[in-house]
């Protein structure tokens, strides 16, 4: 008789869930390395029982919620990043590319932490006049190297602690000891725990230290911030979990050759999450820029041909920001598209427009194209002065410097209106600028009085504003302005 064949093990990616019969070391659906484990075998659901609460259920108006209003960390960016400061009890994830200055800020955080809450509360007749205790705890640094730092951008405190730690356990005493309002831990991928499998860094470890830590967080309503490395591409290393399990995530990103810095909030629970937030690092530390417009422009006096103007929104603020393009002929079989700071397919959408509608042909021609002052400009409103720059560089033709553009260009070659149109303007406005080629039925949607002119010229905010419907049209008015 033939022999019963046995069913073979089956193993589960902890992370999404896929399922296959033999062991891999990365996930063939999320493509996520070391979560796929052998899956325990089925067994009925266990029926549980009815067991002691441990606060009993009120209704939502009587819930007290003056404990977890928001604090100001002292720095009015980040704050308008989160919404208004911190919330005691949260825990919020810091990611960011290495050199970026993810250990200064949090530094310069922790500092005015020990110190601005002492401040509000002497503002108040209390005779605590020192702030609260702050744990700072350095996986990667010693203890002296985080000193020399403190002492280069001022944050030396009597109440803010420091400790070298890399075990979880350790980690917990020093709370106890300090009883801190504020923990910073640097980073979550060099603390590990003996009570969990793996080297520090590892799936399996980065899930049991942060929800330890979430957990010490929520009872004694302390604030915590974790570090958080990055991976070549972009996103935070480690399993997925840990962006579900945290209440705030943050990026801090910017061009390691400059001195900007702009931090994003991908997930906050206490606030808005389309927010930017601008810094300056220098040696002496970071500091807010709450006007941050006039780094994204390039200051001359002549026209230079490849250059457009635009203003785009990061949540409720308005930039501007230029766009440069250089189109030159190429001598390669297939010519080179480079960007830099803008949306690659966008950017080969905006090309093909030109070469299809408005028979502007560049399939013998590199394009190069970036912005200025290393910001990403990914909404959709720098169409059209993307194209506008690549067909001023590729006719040598300059547009004005004080003309600004904004509109999403369609594959039909229409422009469509963008969101936030008066804010835009009115930005420019201040800036100086006095041309603005929009698409048409903006003003219609726009708050505010509209001084019309005629159908094809209108002012706004002291501006003269030309309305197109399409790209082609766009390059004639544009090409054409004083």
């Amino acid at each position: 008789m033939a022999k019963a064949k046995t069913a073979k093990a089956a193993y589960r990616c902890s992370e999404c869930g896929w399922q296959t019969s033999k062991w891999v070391g990365r996930c063939g659906e999320c493509q996520t390395w070391g979560t796929v484990t052998e899956a325990a075998s089925a067994t009925p659901a266990r029926v549980v029982s009815a067991g002691p609460v441990s606060s009993p259920a009120r209704p939502i108006g009587q819930v007290d919620v003056r404990s977890a209003q928001t604090r100001p960390t002292g720095l009015d960016e980040l704050d308008r990043v989160l919404g208004g400061g911190i919330v005691p009890g949260a825990v919020l994830l810091l990611a960011g590319e290495p050199g970026i200055g993810k250990s200064t800020l949090l530094l310069e955080v922790a500092a005015l932490a020990s110190t601005k809450a002492g401040d509000a509360a002497g503002s108040a007749g209390s005779a605590d006049s020192a702030g609260e205790n702050v744990l700072y705890v350095t996986g990667e640094e010693s203890a002296e190297q985080v000193r020399l730092r403190a002492d280069r951008v001022g944050a030396i405190t009597d109440r803010l602690y420091l400790a070298a730690e890399t075990e979880l356990s350790a980690i917990l005493g020093h709370i106890d000891s300090v009883d801190p309002g504020l923990l910073v831990v640097d980073s979550i991928q060099t603390i590990g725990t003996s009570e969990a499998d793996g080297a520090p860094g590892g799936v399996t470890q980065v899930r049991e230290v942060a929800a330890n830590l979430i957990r010490v967080a929520k009872e004694r309503g302390m604030t915590v911030v974790l570090v958080g490395h990055v991976t070549k591409e972009g996103s935070i290393a480690g399993p997925r979990l840990l962006e579900h399990l945290v209440d705030v995530v943050l990026y801090f990103e910017g061009d390691r050759h400059s001195r900007l810095r702009m931090i994003r909030a991908m997930k906050n629970r206490y606030g808005p999450t389309d927010e930017l937030g601008c810094f300056d690092l220098s040696e002496v530390g970071i500091v807010g820029l709450p006007d941050p417009s006039g780094l994204f422009l390039t200051r001359r006096e002549e026209a230079v041909p490849g250059t457009c103007v635009t203003v785009t929104l990061e949540g409720r603020r308005p930039l501007v920001a230029e766009v440069q393009s250089l189109v030159a002929k190429s001598h390669l079989p297939a010519p080179r598209r480079a960007t830099s700071g803008l949306d690659t397919s966008r950017v080969a959408m905006v090309l093909a427009v030109l070469a299809q509608r408005c028979k502007i042909s560049m399939h013998e021609q590199d394009v190069y194209v970036s912005t200025v002052g290393g910001v990403r400009l990914a909404e959709t409103s720098v169409d059209l002065a993307l194209g506008l720059a690549v067909a001023g560089s590729t006719v040598e033709q300059a547009l004005s410097t004080s003309l600004i553009a904004l509109g999403e260009v369609g594959l039909a070659g229409e422009v469509r209106i963008v969101p936030g149109v008066q804010r835009r303007l009115a930005e420019a406005a201040r800036l100086g600028f006095k041309y603005a080629v929009i698409p048409r039925g903006s003003l219609e949607l726009a708050d505010g009085p509209l001084k019309r002119a005629d159908p094809q010229l209108s002012s706004y905010e002291g501006m003269k504003v030309m309305e197109v419907d399409s790209l082609q049209q766009a390059l004639q008015v544009a090409f054409t302005a004083p």
